[in-house]
């Protein structure tokens, strides 16, 4: 376990770190683009859910990648015989945080005149590269 703990220390410094960031700015900066037709009263509140919708659409890619590669099960000993396996922890965090971007997604889309709001399916195709 605490191996674990130090590869995923290890995956998270320097470079990896810099570059998860850049991902994160940018995408930030699309965000931004979609939404610039907010009302001028709904950009303060609107900037802090763009800036937890970037994290998270970033964070999703990574448990993504995860995911592909491990699977969605681990194993788990508990104790003397005792062992199976279980959910992931990235396969819980991903479910929860999908649900949460989805979430933030439509509350900055609501914020928008009817006019000019966004189709949720396409930003969510857009979000799993469907598009």
């Amino acid at each position: 376990m605490e191996e674990e703990n130090n590869m995923m220390r290890e995956k998270l410094s320097g470079q990896a770190l810099i570059e998860k960031n850049k991902k994160i700015k940018k995408e930030t900066q699309r965000l931004k683009k979609l939404f610039r037709d907010l009302p001028e009263n709904k950009h303060k509140m609107a900037e802090k859910l763009i800036e937890n919708a970037s994290f998270m659409s970033i964070t999703l890619d990574e448990l993504k990648e995860d995911i592909k590669l491990y699977g969605v099960k681990e194993t788990y000993v508990n104790g003397k015989d005792q062992y199976g396996f279980k959910e992931s922890i990235e396969s819980k965090t991903y479910n929860t945080m999908v649900k949460n971007y989805m979430s933030i997604i439509k509350q900055l889309n609501d914020m928008l005149p009817e006019q000019k709001k966004i189709d949720e399916d396409d930003e969510f195709e857009q979000f799993n590269g469907l598009t």
